[in-house]
């Protein structure tokens, strides 16, 4: 019997690591690839003589490559990811299919999240490399009682929804924002729904949490950030695109923003999960962003947990066997599924 081959391009010894061992599964035991680099027009060829790719966040799949995807013979985009922004979705529509993975573990970047508030408000991480030196002063170290702030949080989905009850957990008054909202949530949490306006006002904390769409794409810019309070801290453990960098950097330098916390960047794809620790960064709005001693930045770790890893490489593997054992695709996405225009309600192959 000729083994499935999936050729999983910007792989990581991790990634080898959880996906060998859901592999080790019988009903599975693919054979798999692992190529360190992205996935662009440049190793598009690797994928020649496979039956499917495995991407990542930072892997732009665009017309031109999955033109040539089709070329190969290539049946199935497997995203190991929720997000889907970075596949032209109108392009594969009709030509290949494309899945992901909607959910892991949403506990895992609701907790980073958290820990980027606490680690900006009580500076831990400053006062870790003070006393590596052992300088134990705390000057400078100042922050602030999370219990009785305002915490602003848009979107609430699974990763939403748990950061509200964390931080109801620490007597926080929470504002949430989502187009589909979820009363019932609301009314058992204590939470609120508000406008985005009341957020912008109100919160000491707000926390972004909402997939990127066109419409909400640079939502916090230099007219959102006008409006909030002084020294509002933002943590983005969403999407990079959710914030225009440049008006960032100008509240912080005004001192409107008093601190933030990202996980993700607008340009990130050009250097998170890659070591350039001995050259220059030449992103000029990513280096301006390191000098400020109010901004902690993490490369997009907030889904590295091995609950999460194990999610995903499972999920992920499922997902390529019901399509090619089953024929069957209950993760698919496609354009007309991203903007609510897909004929066909139940779940399956969109085309």
């Amino acid at each position: 019997m000729v083994k499935l081959r999936i050729a999983m391009f910007d792989s990581k010894p991790y990634d080898k690591e959880f996906f060998d061992r859901i592999n080790a599964d019988p009903k599975y035991s693919y054979e798999i690839h692992y190529i360190p680099g992205h996935f662009n027009k440049d190793t598009v060829s690797l994928a020649r003589g496979f039956d499917a790719v495995c991407v990542f966040v930072n892997d732009a799949v665009d017309e031109e490559l999955i033109k040539e995807l089709r070329e190969y013979g290539i049946r199935l985009i497997a995203l190991r990811s929720a997000g889907y922004n970075n596949v032209d979705l109108k392009s594969s529509y009709g030509k290949i299919h494309v899945v992901r993975v909607p959910a892991y573990s949403p506990y895992a970047v609701a907790e980073h999240a958290v820990a980027l508030m606490l680690s900006l408000n009580r500076k831990t991480h400053k006062a870790y490399f003070r006393t590596r030196d052992s300088n134990f002063t705390i000057n400078n170290l100042i922050g602030f009682d999370m219990h009785g702030k305002t915490a602003g949080v848009i979107g609430t989905g699974k990763i939403g929804k748990i950061v509200c009850e964390i931080l109801k957990g620490f007597g926080m008054q929470v504002l949430v924002h989502d187009l589909y909202p979820d009363h019932k949530f609301a009314e058992q949490t204590g939470a609120k729904y508000v406008d985005l306006d009341t957020i912008y006002k109100t919160s000491d904390i707000i926390t972004l949490h909402c997939p990127l769409t066109p419409e909400n794409v640079h939502m916090i810019n230099i007219d959102t950030i006008s409006r909030m309070k002084n020294g509002v801290m933002i943590i983005n453990t969403g999407r990079g695109k959710l914030i225009n960098t440049r008006d960032l950097i100008e509240g912080l330098k005004s001192r409107k923003i008093g601190s933030a916390g990202l996980d993700v960047y607008e340009e990130e794809g050009d250097y998170f999960f890659e070591d350039f620790s001995a050259e220059a960064i030449s992103d000029d709005v990513l280096a301006r962003l390191l000098t400020f001693p109010n901004v902690l930045i993490t490369a997009h770790q907030a889904f590295f947990t091995r609950e999460a890893l194990a999610s995903i490489a499972e999920t992920t593997l499922e997902n390529v066997r019901l399509f090619f054992e089953e024929d069957k695709l209950p993760n698919e996405i496609c354009y007309r599924c991203s903007e609510g225009k897909c004929v066909k309600q139940e779940k399956g192959k969109c085309f």
